[in-house]
């Protein structure tokens, strides 16, 4: 197994001088080296190929002791060195100070076809900024996360990838719900892969700790290596690298609400200077279209992390990064300019990404009332995001008759309770109903056409959170069949796939409050 290794984060940036696995504080660096925990009897579960072969890893490769080894920890690679990044962060709006990766060992810099690609394992053991935890994961956890990451690639929201899901061999001891009963779970790790793991963090510990020396050279190694079109140590290249993480910001958050995703947990040591999607923790997917539902059990009373309020979370994040940014540029007129970009930007984009899922190309104003009439009756009647959206290309702009028969025809899979849509609830939907039918009068394409891009853009299958504890629970008996299945389907989220029908269903009832289903902790 060969790998071309290049390691700039660990080469070019400050390390860590004390190389003891202790917890502590650290200060002036980047990352802490730290070696990896040999797992008892590692095995492999997953591998995500078209990940395998972008990385350069042959079918041979994959299948080798070495592989195994690498993804697992059991063995450190020459050439390579180890390390925990060191960051800080805001949790749930209050300055954390020093977090750190508490459970992910980044193991090196792999380069193919010209592409860098950092390989992390999340599980593999405690680091220094583990503080009271052990810095393992569990089987549960990690099929979230594995799954997860693939789907989000495949339905085109920018994010981390995963490599491959493993098995460590070992029991971990987590406490699902932190209500004092923790027992036993299988320990896992996956092996996740993104250009780089960066995070707003690592930029607001050194400004917290007023250390402009090494924030410095944190943003020139970024700027340097990922944002390469802005001069580094520059007033004007540091603007423009943050209004560059601005925007691709903005664009993942709009995606997210594409497809109905919630994070659950944004809290900035969470977010990518990269405008991907990183940390799968209690993440969840809408069923019921709801703005204020969050899966995370923690966020249940505040519910700051709710959908409905990731874009505005988006921008307080933003705001945080630019006051790290600050000792760097000197004054705040121009960071506070492209903040009100993404204030102002953001409604445009979110209305022109509702556009294409409810298949308009023409841009009208009447579209902005139109959109918030259906996101009314989408609430007001428990109405399963994916499945009507979907169903919505069905819909043929020459309908005239039979108005409710055509709209219960496409409606009626996405309604939880179809019953209940009646009286006023049915005369709003009957009202929006025509005005999308006048609005489809207006556009040049058929219905074939229209149907076409609605469906390349509004998905057939995503990872419910019932899906995913149907894999999990299989999992728990050691049968990875339906794992395969899942991870196969969501390769092709927007195809029909009729041999896998029955996963384009709303939640059954069974799961509304199941855990693991409706809410999640960050217990892993």
């Amino acid at each position: 197994m060969q790998l071309s290794i290049e390691n700039t984060f660990s080469q070019e940036l400050p390390a860590d001088p004390t190389t003891a696995n202790t917890r502590r504080q650290v200060a002036k660096a980047c990352f802490s080296y730290v070696t990896p925990r040999i797992p008892s009897t590692p095995s492999l579960l997953q591998v995500s190929k078209e990940m395998a072969e972008t990385l350069g890893f042959s079918e041979d490769d994959v299948q080798s002791k070495a592989f195994l080894e690498m993804v697992t920890g059991a063995n450190v690679e020459e050439g390579t060195s180890p390390y925990a990044m060191c960051y800080g962060g805001h949790q749930f709006g209050h300055w954390a100070g020093q977090l750190g990766d508490g459970r992910a060992i980044n193991l090196a810099e792999i380069t193919h076809h010209n592409k860098r690609w950092a390989i992390q394992l999340k599980g593999a053991g405690e680091t220094p900024y583990s503080r009271t935890a052990d810095g393992l994961a569990v089987l549960r956890s990690s099929i979230r996360e594995h799954l997860c990451s693939e789907a989000m690639y495949h339905l085109g929201v920018p994010t981390t990838r995963s490599l491959s899901l493993a098995l460590s061999g070992d029991q971990v001891l987590r406490d699902v719900l932190y209500d004092g009963n923790a027992a036993y779970e299988k320990g896992a790790i996956v092996c996740r892969v993104a250009p780089s793991f960066i995070r707003f963090g690592n930029f607001e510990i050194f400004a917290s700790r007023q250390d402009t020396e090494t924030l410095k050279t944190l943003v020139d190694y970024t700027i340097k290596h990922f944002y390469p079109h802005y001069e580094q140590g520059t007033k004007e290249g540091y603007l423009g690298f943050f209004n560059e993480v601005v925007q691709n910001t903005l664009n993942m958050i709009v995606h997210w609400q594409r497809v109905g995703f919630v994070h659950g947990v944004m809290n900035t040591d969470n977010m990518s200077i990269l405008g991907l999607t990183i940390d799968y923790g209690p993440y969840g997917w809408l069923e019921g279209y709801d703005p204020g539902w969050t899966p995370n059990t923690t966020d249940r009373q505040n519910k700051r992390y709710r959908f409905g309020n990731q874009p505005q979370i988006g921008l307080w994040n933003l705001l945080q990064l630019a006051n790290a940014l600050v000792p760097l540029i000197g004054e705040t007129t121009q960071l506070e300019a492209i903040l009100q970009s993404y204030h102002t930007e953001y409604p445009k984009k979110y209305i022109a990404m509702m556009r294409e899922k409810l298949g308009l190309q023409l841009a009208l104003e009447t579209d902005i009332q139109l959109i918030a009439d259906l996101e009314k009756n989408l609430q007001a009647s428990e109405t399963d995001m994916t499945i009507f959206f979907r169903n919505l290309s069905q819909v043929s702009k020459d309908t005239t008759e039979n108005l409710k028969d055509v709209f219960y025809a496409f409606a009626k899979a996405a309604f939880y309770t179809p019953e209940e849509i009646t009286g006023a609830i049915y005369t709003n939907w009957e009202t929006w109903f025509q005005h999308y039918l006048k609005r489809l009068s207006q556009e040049r394409l058929t219905d074939a056409e229209r149907a076409q891009q609605m469906n390349a853009v509004n998905p057939k299958y995503v990872l419910r959170n019932y899906i995913s504890q149907l894999v999990i629970d299989e999992a728990d008996k050691g049968n990875y069949d339906l794992l395969d299945e899942i991870h196969a389907l969501l390769k092709n989220p927007y195809d029909e796939q009729p041999k896998h029908e029955r996963w384009f269903a709303k939640r059954p009832e069974w799961a509304r409050h199941k855990v693991g289903c409706s809410m999640l902790s960050c217990s892993s």
